[in-house]
């Protein structure tokens, strides 16, 4: 007699499923077969992927919205320039100014030893580097190298747009 190749699962969403375990071993199926039934049938799993997918692109969208507008109002406050660049990068690239500014500023004179007038300095040469993609290539340096960076910057990066990069 040989060991049976349709099993019904009853799993764990309570849909019953019959499921073709005829591409596995005889001695394996009866264990794959219990493995079933501890989870979701494939209809159940696959809403449950999309709705986790929907709920998580809702979250991202709402956390860069966040972000943007924490962005755009630092930048008003401490009276940054618009950068320049392509449209698509321009949100991008405040939201990396913002993000590096205020690592930096947290990096060096709240926990460092730098004073008001040292962050000022450093102030007038972020407002120069107005391309956005440069702030975006930035966007992982540590808030402490962030002087050196400015220093580094060529003059092809305050304020013109160089359309190759």
């Amino acid at each position: 007699m040989a060991v049976r190749t349709q099993w019904t699962v009853e799993h764990s969403c309570s849909h019953q499923v019959v499921h073709d375990l005829s591409k596995r071993p005889a001695d394996k199926r009866a264990g794959f077969a219990r493995w079933l039934a501890a989870k979701d049938c494939s209809e159940c799993w696959k809403a449950a992927r999309d709705a986790d997918t929907e709920s998580k692109e809702e979250w991202l969208a709402a956390k860069r919205a966040e972000e943007q507008q924490a962005a755009v109002e630092w930048a008003t406050k401490f009276d940054m320039p618009q950068l320049e660049g392509p449209e698509r990068a321009l949100d991008w690239g405040q939201r990396s100014r913002h993000q590096l500014m205020v690592s930096a500023h947290a990096s060096l004179v709240v926990e460092g030893s730098w004073d008001e007038a040292d962050w000022a300095e450093l102030e007038e040469k972020a407002r120069s580097i107005t391309r956005a993609g440069w702030w975006i290539d930035q966007r992982d340096a540590e808030g402490a190298d962030l002087l050196e960076l400015l220093d580094a910057a060529g003059e092809e990066d305050r304020g013109t747009e160089n359309p190759f990069r």
